[in-house]
């Protein structure tokens, strides 16, 4: 290939990204400060992913935070010819929405260089066609329109995703894999001790030609496709998904195994609440209303379970429904979420995927992968009285060695006496937000509390239930790349300070900070336990004739109609209106900017107990993370404080 256009470094500087948007040619030198940790949120703000055409390309970059100014405008890239766009470590962190990089591809971006990328952001770049690299040496090449050999960008790739460049994307790929011209290899791995996840993805190895699958066993660095019990997409994607497999496949194709697939809307169905009074608020409801009908379109073509509208709000969101109802021990479950790992919490290996690869999976079946390393958390002691998973998961991120990048890219295992004391619903919040350590997915051993959450959840018998986790267990000599101790006798109420979840700080350190929305709810904390939490800290509250601090709004949220069924049951719905709580249907909502509790200037202060804090997530104000205790306690005192019944 050659390009003959532009480099756009984005940079640290904002006055650098303004030089190189008004015509200069910035030089590359090690010395340029690049920006590191971008997220899919700056690529592409969530509010502009209503759209899965060109015109998102517009949006490029405009979210992009650099010193606290946002420099890049709507049009700026495309109109300014870059072709090569150039960052630091971490690039596409969070979020595995692929409008970002197809957002970036429709602004004329053809290769993207940075010293690390997130997984699935790199494969959607993959996937799309889009060059990725981090050869910075590719730099002064690609500027002169000097020819480079496709081959430099399958540095450090295997045999699947070198071809899959090659072939200019995943699904040009895959119609040559389907008609017979690229077979893959199964893995010449022996039998090892491996770990539960590498046991999960061996038995769901992809063996071609026969369509079997299992394999005896894989190692870190094996290539091939898993085949997946559960795929499952949710209306921010599956239109794009589908756009994509009927120009691709064809509109009269059907999807393999439509029983095994499930849709969702949940991610925008709040989003009324979010722009209300905006003058574009018409627009904007058009669209997100075009995407669930595109989704419900496909889902009756396709013969394809959907969970819709249910009253105001969804049914659930995904995550927390597919746990409830779908997950079983043992399986692979795909999801084009980032948090599709929230299912690990019952022993399953479960990943997010990008539009694309949920494309692919529908006509497969099955999903590629390159068997990753594994990183070992091992948690001893018990928590404290009032600290809780979310705390666990901020101090880890806060930890030297995950900032460094230790779990980026690896399959987290969570262990130790401190996760088997947990109750499914708090293991279930550190296998989520493994999403938020970067890595490829977090997973906790089954034992007998998944045989009970089984057994009373899905009225399986205990026979039946025990035999679902038995002999899921990693062999006593696996191989862990890195092993992280945990004490969990010291971990204390913890919060992240704006801007990303690794800000994390013993909460007695944060001093006084004022809030003015106080957000308990999203996929992490809007589960059973979440609301135990939240009506402890109330029911106290109202005890001692105290309510919800004035000039403060304070949103309990549900993650899905079976928790705010288990709520109203207990009495949690009078208790939350008594403090003055205001009560949101299932759904995303202010978790991706689109629902009750966002914020709407960049004074307002938000403490959220959502897992992540990206600049932009929940609308321009600040937002720190906490647990479910402090964001109700907080709400009560009117500044983040943590609990003192804890």
């Amino acid at each position: 290939m050659s390009l003959s256009r532009r480099v756009l470094f984005l940079t640290e500087d904002p006055a650098l990204i303004r030089r190189q948007l008004r015509g200069e040619e910035l030089a590359w030198s090690p010395d340029v400060p690049l920006r590191h940790d971008i997220s899919t949120d700056e690529i592409t703000p969530a509010a502009a992913c209503y759209s899965s055409d060109a015109t998102l390309g517009d949006q490029v970059y405009t979210g992009l935070e650099c010193a606290g100014k946002r420099p890049v405008g709507v049009g700026e890239v495309r109109r300014c010819g870059f072709a090569v766009s150039v960052s630091g470590r971490r690039r596409g962190k969070g979020s595995s929405r692929e409008a970002s990089p197809f957002a970036e591809r429709a602004a004329g971006i053809e290769v993207i260089i940075a010293e690390s990328f997130e997984r699935i952001y790199r494969e959607n770049c993959q996937h799309l066609g889009i060059l990725t690299s981090t050869d910075f040496d590719l730099i002064e090449p690609l500027r002169r329109g000097d020819p480079v050999p496709l081959e430099r960008f399958c540095d450090g790739e295997g045999p699947i995703g070198g071809s899959i460049v090659l072939h200019g994307g995943l699904m040009p790929y895959g119609t040559a894999r389907r008609r017979g011209h690229v077979r893959v290899s199964r893995p010449a791995t022996a039998a090892r001790p491996m770990t539960l996840g590498e046991k999960l993805l061996a038995v769901h190895w992809a063996v071609e030609p026969d369509g079997l699958a299992g394999v005896l066993a894989v190692r870190p660095g094996d290539e091939g496709f898993v085949r997946a019990d559960l795929r499952f997409s949710h209306e921010y994607v599956t239109p794009m998904a589908a756009a994509i497999w009927e120009e691709q496949v064809g509109p009269e194709a059907r999807v393999r195994h439509p029983e095994s697939i499930l849709l969702f809307r949940d991610h925008l169905i709040l989003l009324h609440h979010a722009v209300r009074g905006r003058p574009n608020a018409p627009e904007i409801l058009d669209l997100t209303g075009k995407l669930a009908a595109r989704q419900a379109a496909f889902a009756a073509a396709q013969g394809i379970r959907l969970h819709a509208e249910a009253g105001d709000g969804s049914e659930g969101i995904c995550h927390t429904i597919v746990l409830e109802r779908y997950a079983l021990p043992g399986q692979v479950i795909v999801g084009s979420d980032s948090h599709t790992s929230h299912a690990g919490a019952l022993g399953c290996l479960a990943f997010g995927v990008g539009t694309t690869a949920i494309c692919h999976a529908w006509l497969t079946g099955d999903v590629r992968v390159r068997v990753p390393a594994s990183l070992r958390i091992h948690l001893s002691g018990r928590v404290r009285s009032g600290v809780t998973a979310k705390d666990l998961m901020l101090q880890l991120l806060a930890h030297r060695e995950i900032r460094a990048g230790a779990a980026v890219g690896r399959l987290v295992e969570y262990g130790g006496p401190g996760v088997e004391s947990l109750s499914i619903d708090e293991r279930a919040t550190l296998t989520n937000m493994a999403a938020e350590l970067g890595a490829f997915t977090g997973i906790v051993r089954p034992d007998l509390a998944v045989a009970r959450f089984l057994e009373a959840r899905r009225d399986l018998s205990r026979a039946e239930s025990e035999r679902l986790v038995e002999s899921l267990a990693s062999d006593p000599d696996a191989e862990y790349e890195v092993t992280l101790e945990l004490d969990a006798v010291a971990v204390e109420p913890m919060v992240a300070f704006p801007g990303d979840p690794g800000n994390g700080v013993p909460l007695r350190c944060l001093g006084d900070v004022p809030i003015d929305i106080a957000y308990a709810g999203s996929c992490t904390a809007g589960k059973r336990d979440d609301m135990d939490m939240y009506a402890s800290v109330f029911a106290e509250a109202a005890r001692a004739g105290r309510r919800v601090a004035q000039g403060v709004r304070c949103y309990v949220q549900f993650g899905s109609r079976d928790v705010e069924r288990y709520a109203a049951e207990r009495g949690y719905l009078d208790l939350f209106r008594a403090v003055g709580v205001e009560a949101v249907a299932p759904g995303c909502g202010a978790c991706i900017n689109a629902g009750p509790g966002v914020s709407h200037h960049r004074e307002t202060v938000t403490v959220s107990a959502i897992n992540r804090n990206f600049p932009g997530r929940s609308g321009p104000g600040r937002v720190y993370l906490a647990s479910p205790y402090t964001v109700a306690a907080s709400a009560i005192a009117g500044r983040i404080v943590p609990w003192s019944g804890s």
